[in-house]
């Protein structure tokens, strides 16, 4: 992907009595790295204490043997983040934990709420502010929601442990925005999704237990058999007893569709379709609306190869590669500034000049955001001797900020948000440009058209949008529309 956007988060569960939880969170937190880069975190029960380790970096640079050996338990949650709300810093890295009770509570969060400011006011705080804060407490809009579990958790403290369940069942209904939570006590674990269902969480079955996970692709590295999708405005509670299902609201399913695009790994599996086979039928829907003469297809690697494979399938192009990934190199999105991002390009991707030279390319890419890597991607093949460039995004042009759990700063920083496709085309230096219309978007998914958020391509967002919150996002000069609510 071109975009250089962050994904909120990915989390995971596993409630595995007799195994060694630590180490499956760990593993399920490796599938799901590509989900954030910024830090990473475990917490692991043993029935009377949760230990919680996390750190800055990656899951591998944040464990090994010495730092999971410890987390002995029969329960765990884990966390990968790339920030949203709150600062990218230790003390924002999840999961966020509440001393409450005996054993207290671990919580982590994919997402991004809309009520922050309402909600922390409901508490008495100051924007940033948590109440009896430390230094290293966190001011991320997570730890709002452990704080306002933690103050429901002490009015309905009961005999049989449901403390946990009952609390979340108070304060779910306030939230808003995009959410999928794993949760931790001593002997339960909880997933939730939001009603609208913005981000995927997925139910799996694993010897002796259960498991959560952001992505299919994660049950499959711990063995788990995916059993269903956690249902838009559920909540799950896995113990000793089994699976107990909880609906709190009525469901209104939206799934990001991002998700489909570029977010979810190929190998996962969304509203019942491989994702993979999705991406390639999004390319097949491309050629059939922008084709044009050309020697090869070929990818922006790795997130445009699907595509670029499918659009070489309908139009009997060749499919060549004409770029080499350093696989070593993280994501250009997770860079945390424009030069660093601009840098990262030439350590990413490198030309192959016996490839191109000479020849008319159709270059393939799944989204174009801010335009700064797929300048210098067009730069290096012209250098590279390309006689031709046509670029084709299997995606529409992206026009809006997300503020559900997807970081795409200020709508000034988005290359369409007042640019016309032939614009962009002279700016990126390309002799076409095309992008693949919505709806053949949303038929390559096989999914029903109602099924997803749009908002980012159409600025038709599911949930109101707060002003305050809009103009923090929005400079001056640059206005968002009224937020239309879906039905």
């Amino acid at each position: 992907m071109e975009s250089n956007i962050g994904h909120a988060c990915g989390v995971f569960g596993v409630y595995a009595p007799g195994q060694p939880v630590a180490n499956l969170a760990y593993l399920g937190l490796f599938a799901l790295q590509h989900r954030g880069q910024e830090s990473a975190g475990i917490a692991v029960s043993d029935g009377e204490f949760i230990t919680v380790v996390k750190d800055m970096g990656l899951v591998a640079q944040v464990f090994d043997e010495r730092r999971l050996a410890p987390l002995e338990g029969h329960l765990a949650i884990g966390h990968v983040r790339y920030s949203t709300t709150g600062s990218s810093s230790w003390r924002n890295a999840q999961p966020v934990y509440r001393e409450v009770a005996e054993a207290g509570f671990a919580l982590g969060h994919n997402g991004n709420l809309t009520n922050t400011l309402e909600l922390a006011e409901s508490l008495g705080m100051f924007p940033g502010m948590l109440p009896n804060a430390t230094e290293y407490d966190s001011t991320t809009d997570s730890a709002l929601v452990a704080e306002l579990v933690a103050q429901e958790y002490s009015s309905v403290a009961r005999s049989d442990g449901r403390d946990l369940e009952l609390a979340l069942g108070k304060v779910l209904p306030r939230l808003k925005g995009g959410f999928s939570f794993v949760l931790t006590d001593e002997a339960h674990l909880i997933g939730v999704r939001d009603p609208h269902g913005f981000w995927p969480l997925s139910l799996g079955r694993i010897e002796g237990g259960w498991v959560l996970a952001s992505e299919t692709a994660a049950l499959d590295i711990v063995g788990a058999h995916f059993v269903r999708d956690i249902e838009p405005g559920e909540m799950v509670v896995i113990d000793a007893g089994g699976v107990k299902s909880r609906r709190y609201a009525e469901p209104s399913p939206k799934l990001c569709l991002f998700e489909f695009v570029y977010f979810a790994r190929p190998d996962s599996v969304l509203y019942g379709q491989s994702v993979h086979a999705a991406r390639q039928r999004m390319g097949e829907e491309l050629a059939s609306q922008a084709m044009v003469p050309a020697d090869m297809v070929m990818p922006v690697p790795e997130s445009g190869i699907p595509a670029a494979q499918g659009f070489a399938r309908a139009s009997g192009i060749p499919y060549g590669d004409g770029l080499v990934k350093n696989r070593y190199v993280g994501r250009t999105f997770i860079q945390p500034n424009q030069r660093l991002r601009g840098s990262g390009v030439r350590m990413k991707l490198n030309p192959l000049p016996e490839a191109i030279r000479g020849k008319r390319l159709v270059v393939v890419d799944d989204s174009i955001v801010r335009g700064t890597t797929t300048r210098q991607v067009v730069a290096m093949l012209r250098e590279a001797g390309a006689s031709e460039i046509h670029f084709r995004v299997s995606s529409p042009p992206y026009r809006w900020p997300c503020f559900y759990g997807m970081d795409t700063g200020r709508r000034s920083e988005l290359l369409a948000a007042d640019m016309e496709v032939g614009e962009i085309r002279d700016y990126l230096g390309v002799d076409s440009l095309a992008y693949l219309e919505i709806d053949k978007l949303i038929h390559a998914t096989h999914a029903a058209d109602t099924s997803f958020c749009t908002a980012c391509l159409t600025g038709q967002y599911p949930v109101a949008i707060p002003d305050a919150l809009a103009k923090d996002v929005l400079e001056l000069g640059v206005e968002l529309p009224t937020p239309v609510a879906q039905p």
